[in-house]
């Protein structure tokens, strides 16, 4: 689902940027990459999360993809020739990745999921095309925030089906993405930095998790 204007102004906006900021630098405390490793943004928007991608995690190469194609050509206006030997551009569907099995070392969503409206088919796609061991940079929020009685006004998301906290960690399970590091505010939303595991092993690490509890 597109942005509204409204969105479209917020994460736009030199406020959005600065929390960007915030979000890399603790995404790199937690799980740092090695340079050259093949990265993919999904819903991109303007490239300012692509920007900071590149300054501090040094890809070899950047994936950027959105649904929209204004958006696409907005990311390609704000990064340089500097940025772009690095970077390719794609409109497409975050529920239909056009990439192959196991392609990247990485994927970053900062915030799109939510906008998604068969979200559980979009993970499943990042797990998809993660390599064993690759890393889900994953920043969400959760509907008290965009649909209580102010901000579902002024805002446009998809109405039905939306994750909670637990909806969230459960289907990351089922797609074999291990959440091993998250920053949360459970009525907000989420930070967090997870690991393609092998099939079943993200539900058998939870399950050894509670055991131990």
């Amino acid at each position: 689902m597109k942005l509204n204007l409204t969105e479209r102004l917020f994460v736009n906006s030199p406020i959005r940027l600065a929390i960007q900021h915030l979000e890399i630098n603790w995404f790199q405390s937690i799980m740092p990459l090695e340079a050259g490793a093949q990265i993919l943004e999904i819903g991109c928007g303007r490239g300012a999360g692509a920007k900071l991608i590149v300054e501090h995690f040094q890809p070899a190469h950047l994936y950027l993809m959105d649904l929209d194609p204004a958006m696409i050509q907005k990311a390609s206006d704000y990064l340089n020739s500097t940025y772009q030997r690095m970077v390719s551009f794609c409109v497409g569907n975050a529920t239909a990745l056009p990439f192959a099995d196991q392609s990247m070392d990485a994927a970053f969503g900062f915030g799109y999921l939510h906008h998604v409206l068969a979200w559980r088919n979009s993970l499943r796609e990042t797990a998809r095309v993660l390599k064993i061991g690759g890393v889900y940079y994953m920043v969400e929020y959760y509907p008290s925030l965009y649909q209580n009685f102010i901000t579902k006004r002024i805002l446009a998301h998809p109405e039905r089906d939306r994750f909670t906290s637990q909806e969230l960690r459960d289907a990351c399970i089922e797609v074999d993405i291990a959440l091993n590091h998250t920053f949360e505010l459970k009525r907000l939303g989420i930070l967090g930095v997870g690991i393609k595991t092998e099939k079943g092993a993200a539900a058998d690490a939870l399950t050894e998790c509670r055991l131990k509890i």
